[in-house]
């Protein structure tokens, strides 16, 4: 089965790939490399994967060679979102040995990193079928990589919470203690940003739950931290008028129990700052 919502435009990831070269060939370019490999050798290689995964970023991964080295000829062999069995082969690679030496980690770092993401994300979302609950990533991403791991949660079969800090509004514990409550900050918003934008209010009890439930202009609530009994009751209050995101200490464990309780969704931060690398490797 293939999850997933289509491929990226390799516009987007270019520059990243660019700058991902860059760092790693240094001042010198790849030393070892240009002194054991004579420069007209030509070579083959495979990507394999060497666990069971979901994978994600194929095309990125394949255009890190091309980028090196358009000469280089890439042939993905499964696509984003493709649930693969340890062995499998990812990418066949032909070119310039060179080229395949030198762009190998920045393309293995990436496709592992991404893979590791969709293969969590999947687990999830797993875990919650059939409860109507949606899995959602945070902003807890890896600086720069930011739009790669959001692909990667929805390759997995999840959705993305805010881009950034100009996608919506969320108002949090800080912004309450510096309004004075969260009416004053709600009213704040509401007196500065669009129409178009979404407002969403953290919360950390019932009561301030009330507090929301009796305000215009809210569109969803966050209920951070509350255990199951509280959450259950949360929802039934809500009954409806505004989207449920549970947040904090979610785990496979405990994932189903939270769903179970009613939420819209469940977002974790650690689907993009704590994940494990999927074990891939190339073999020329």
């Amino acid at each position: 089965m293939t999850l997933g919502r289509g491929p990226l435009p390799a516009l987007l990831y270019e520059d990243l790939l660019r700058a991902a070269l860059v760092e790693d060939l240094g001042r010198a370019g790849d030393v070892t490399t240009d002194a054991i490999v004579p420069v007209d050798l030509r070579g083959t290689g495979e990507i394999r994967v060497r666990q069971d995964a979901v994978v994600a970023g194929v095309d990125v991964a394949a255009r890190a060679f091309t980028l090196y080295d358009p000469t280089v000829q890439v042939v993905p062999c499964v696509v984003d979102g493709a649930r693969v069995a340890a062995g499998e082969v990812l990418v066949q690679i032909e070119g310039p040995l060179r080229a395949l030496l030198t762009a190998e980690r920045t393309a293995l770092n990436l496709l592992g990193r991404l893979s590791g993401i969709a293969t969590a994300t999947a687990d999830l979302v797993a875990l919650v079928a059939g409860t109507g609950t949606e899995i959602v990533c945070t902003r807890k991403t890896t600086p720069g990589l930011r739009f790669l791991e959001k692909y990667a949660v929805r390759v997995g079969g999840g959705s993305n919470h805010r881009f950034g800090l100009d996608d919506a509004v969320l108002v949090k514990d800080n912004h309450v203690a510096v309004a004075g409550g969260v009416t004053e900050a709600v009213h704040r918003v509401r007196a500065t940003v669009g129409h178009l934008v979404k407002v969403e209010v953290e919360v950390d009890s019932l009561a301030q739950l009330d507090e929301v439930l009796g305000l215009d202009g809210i569109d969803a609530v966050l209920l951070d931290n509350f255990d199951l009994d509280a959450l259950a009751d949360a929802v039934r209050r809500v009954d409806g008028r505004l989207v449920t995101e549970a947040s904090g200490g979610i785990t496979p464990e405990r994932v189903r129990a939270v769903a179970e309780c009613g939420v819209d969704l469940i977002s974790t931060g650690w689907l993009t700052h704590s994940v494990r690398n999927v074990d891939v490797g190339l073999d020329c």
